[in-house]
């Protein structure tokens, strides 16, 4: 017995935690089941016939997030049969069987490397009434080839390499994601012609390091070449990149930058300390000087560039005069966001073993200190932007106060948050569409535009958000099952088995 009525497709749920790779793989995941046969779950349908966890392993409490959700789980499966859980991405490339061991209500358990698997993974734990357990060491397949079904009509991510070279104390995903694997420009450029084509505004680049990009078929200047030319793709309004390694960041990449109209001025480009000495024990290859001279040459070339970051908070040994030299390149490089993040020991870190953990109070209280003073400097650079116009592109669930304050939200150019009232345009904007307003009110993470319009650009991305028409890659299968009855073969026209 399955959950799902006689002859009506299998439902499917995907739940999405941690960084903007797991968000575009939980994508491919929909894309696959889709096409495989599935259907997406209703939002307010508590028993879907497949759940699929697609997790993280960078956070202290990933674990005990999982496990509960999990545990929350098991009795709505055991009231409907037929149902399956799968657990994917990083946590499930480094946990493997001990998810099936510690929660057997699992039936798949896939890693980051192969998640083209799961359709037929889960076919193979429904027929063999046993859980399923794969996990590649190595990518067996680059993740753009898959299916995609993408979340937003107006702005889409593209992968362009996968894996990381570097070797951070700190970081977990290396030995998760494994080396960097780079996809050839080529396929990158048609991804994004294809999703510009289906009236996508907006591309992300995505990778663990955008900025090594050509490392594997020896090109370093590859990136910035790559970022000029998203430049000549005709419909194509904005491209944005994360996240940069400082250690890779060369001269070129600001050229492309400056030099490249639909280039958004806005650079993510993790800190995480102002140490040296910190930096040195983390294995981050670069120091707060060179960190600064690179703000200093993107702020040369692009005025008005917004710049944010990552910052970690109590890594073992930081002592108290190390973190204020992080407060002080804070102030210096004037960031307009920053992510900020207590250190968080990760078994199998090279960090979690090392000496000088720091007491929980202490992290925090050196916390408390640098989000003051991150939005201290975020508010007063926000501030200087009242009275001016920004161009926005409107956006769906950005404000979670929208609808009680009856504005809308998207994001300027540079990557900031901007909610603005509709005025006499209100019922006639539609997210993907265009607006350019005036500033009117600054905070420490956003910015208000409270005046009319100064004006709206109905786009291709609003007319698929208003049919309700999300945009899909497509991929290659290579003989994935689908479930349900076979699709119909049409009759041969031509050829031996016409006759």
């Amino acid at each position: 017995m399955t959950t799902a009525a006689a002859g009506s497709p299998r439902t499917y749920q995907v739940r999405t935690y941690g960084c903007q790779m797991n968000v575009h793989d939980s994508e491919r995941i929909s894309g696959l089941l889709e096409q495989a046969g599935y259907v997406r779950a209703a939002e307010a349908d508590e028993q879907p016939d497949v759940v699929v966890f697609n997790t993280c392993a960078v956070r202290e409490n990933a674990d005990n997030r999982l496990y509960g959700n999990l545990g929350h789980l098991r009795p709505v499966k055991d009231k409907h049969p037929g149902m399956q859980i799968a657990v994917g991405g990083c946590l499930a490339q480094k946990d493997r069987g001990e998810i099936v061991r510690k929660a057997p209500w699992v039936d798949v358990v896939f890693g980051t490397h192969n998640i083209g698997s799961l359709p037929v993974l889960l076919e193979r734990a429904r027929h063999n009434t046993a859980a399923e357990v794969e996990i590649l060491e190595s990518l067996d397949v680059f993740p753009s080839t898959l299916p995609t079904r993408r979340e937003s009509t107006y702005a889409g991510w593209v992968s362009i390499s996968v894996g990381c070279n570097n070797t951070c104390t700190f970081c977990i995903v290396p030995s998760l994601r494994g080396k960097e694997k780079d996809r050839r420009p080529g396929d990158i450029l048609s991804e994004v012609r294809a999703l510009v084509d289906e009236g996508v505004l907006e591309v992300t680049l995505l990778g663990q390091n955008v900025n090594s990009y050509g490392v594997e078929f020896g090109d370093r200047y590859a990136f910035g070449k790559l970022l000029r030319a998203c430049g000549d793709i005709e419909g194509l309004e904005r491209v944005r990149f994360t996240s940069p390694h400082p250690k890779d960041f060369t001269d070129d990449v600001i050229a492309a930058m400056a030099e490249t109209p639909n280039v958004c001025h806005s650079l993510h480009m993790p800190l995480q300390s102002g140490s040296d000495d910190v930096l040195r024990a983390m294995r981050r290859s670069y120091r707060s000087e060179k960190y600064l001279g690179i703000i200093e040459k993107v702020r040369a070339a692009m005025p008005d560039a917004a710049i944010t970051t990552d910052i970690i908070v109590g890594f073992p040994g930081e002592t108290d005069a190390d973190f204020e030299k992080t407060l002080d390149v804070v102030r210096e490089a004037r960031f307009s966001s920053a992510f900020t993040f207590q250190y968080s020991k990760r078994p199998g870190t090279p960090a979690a073993t090392m000496d000088g953990q720091l007491p929980k109070q202490v992290v925090q209280e050196r916390y408390e200190r640098l989000i003051a003073t991150v939005e201290e400097i975020t508010w007063a650079e926000n501030r200087k932007l009242v009275g001016e116009t920004v161009e926005v592109l409107v956006a769906v669930g950005e404000g979670r106060k929208d609808e009680r304050t009856g504005r809308l939200s998207g994001r300027a150019r540079d990557g900031r948050l901007v909610h603005f009232d509709a005025g006499s345009l209100a019922g006639r904007i539609r997210p993907g569409d265009i607006v350019h307003t005036t500033v009117t009110y600054a905070a420490p993470h956003h910015l208000n535009a409270d005046g009319e319009p100064l004006s709206h650009r109905r786009t291709r991305a609003g007319d698929a958000a208003e049919a309700g028409r999300a945009p899909r890659t497509p991929g290659v299968l290579l003989g994935l099952p689908t479930i349900g009855a076979p699709a119909a073969v049409p009759a041969p026209t031509s050829g031996c088995a016409a006759r």
